[in-house]
């Protein structure tokens, strides 16, 4: 750690309390401006101490903390938590959507290869990877 015992870097400290999954995205996130230290967008090597309240923007959510013990590497889930006051709201009810069906004219014939696509995604989601 640096020689102020009592600090640490933001992008370190939200990826050690886990609320961004990596280190390098906990970096990229600062670069971005979904960070905030007490209202001021924080660049990844801005300092954190107990007491000062930190924004994170991610996923579609914002997280809001206050910084109750810096730590500069990654624990356990439940020795992160102790290391901050979560004041998030309360993520937004999830819409629970009725499952399309996916059906065919009686007939139709065989689908076609764009028909079969689009089928697969009504059923299970399916996403290809190009």
């Amino acid at each position: 750690m640096s020689a102020d015992e009592a600090s640490v870097r933001i992008d370190s400290w939200i990826w050690a309390v886990r609320l961004i999954k990596t280190r390098s995205a906990a970096g990229a996130a600062c670069r971005a401006g979904h960070v905030k230290v007490n209202g001021a967008t924080a660049k990844p090597a801005q300092h954190v101490k107990p007491g000062y309240d930190v924004r994170v923007r991610v996923e579609g959510r914002e997280r809001v903390v206050r910084v109750v013990r810096p730590i500069a590497k990654r624990v356990g889930a439940p020795v992160a938590e102790t290391c901050y006051v979560d004041h998030s709201p309360p993520p937004p009810p999830r819409e629970e959507r009725p499952a399309a069906v996916a059906r065919r004219e009686r007939g139709a014939g065989r689908p076609t290869k764009r028909e079969r696509r689009d089928l697969d995604r009504l059923k299970d989601g399916y996403r290809p990877y190009f």
